[in-house]
């Protein structure tokens, strides 16, 4: 009964989203004072290969040993603007937890911050180094890690469809990084790009 309650909601928020996405098409990641994507998520308790069930819980630290990053990860939301939220400060990684949970059927999205104010290192900075076949390992609160290996990267522009990002269909387990790119705008207080990390559950 939760499982199917915590689906009905989740396919309430993506509707909300989808119909936000067409009407403002807005596209932007949280760099200090910015915002994040828009979310078009949906969340499946489906269990995936190799994974038990009761092991897939929130997670709690991400590793990328092919940059250094070992961080702790907090839960974010949404902003009251309905965009993806970003973890409070550069050290950590947020992930979307009104979607997918890494593990499950479907697109996990994380995030962090790159390009830190006063030249700060940030968790993200060097997001852009990672190339297809890198592992990326997130431990849930179970102390049960699951690997992911780099697909894809892309950069998408501000007012990109993010929709992909977000969900997927295909039937895979997934983990999709975010960060900004790009140059500066002072004006928009902003970055110019989004870098997309894809990924899929490692066989």
């Amino acid at each position: 009964m939760k499982r199917l309650l915590k689906q009905k909601s989740i396919l309430v928020i993506l509707i909300v989203v989808v119909i936000s996405i067409a009407t403002i098409s807005v596209f932007s990641i949280k760099n200090s004072n910015d915002s994040l994507l828009p979310i078009a998520s949906t969340i499946s308790p489906v269990t995936p290969n190799k994974i038990e069930l009761s092991n897939i819980t929130h997670p709690v630290r991400i590793k990328i040993p092919s940059i250094k990053v070992d961080a702790s990860i907090e839960n974010v939301g949404l902003t009251k603007n309905g965009l993806m939220d970003s973890p409070i400060g550069p050290d950590t990684v947020g992930w979307f937890h009104l979607g997918t949970m890494p593990g499950e059927i479907g697109s996990a999205v994380m995030d962090g911050h790159s390009g830190w104010v006063n030249n700060q290192p940030a968790v993200f900075d060097d997001l852009y180094k990672l190339k297809k076949g890198d592992e990326i390992q997130v431990e849930n609160s179970n102390g049960v890690t699951i690997t992911f290996v780099v697909r894809e990267i892309k950069k998408y522009s501000p007012k990109a469809d993010a929709s992909n990002v977000f969900y997927s269909d295909d039937g895979g387990v997934h983990l999709n990084l975010i960060t900004c790119t790009g140059f500066w705008n002072t004006i928009l207080k902003s970055r110019s790009q989004r870098l997309i990390v894809f990924t899929d559950l490692k066989k």
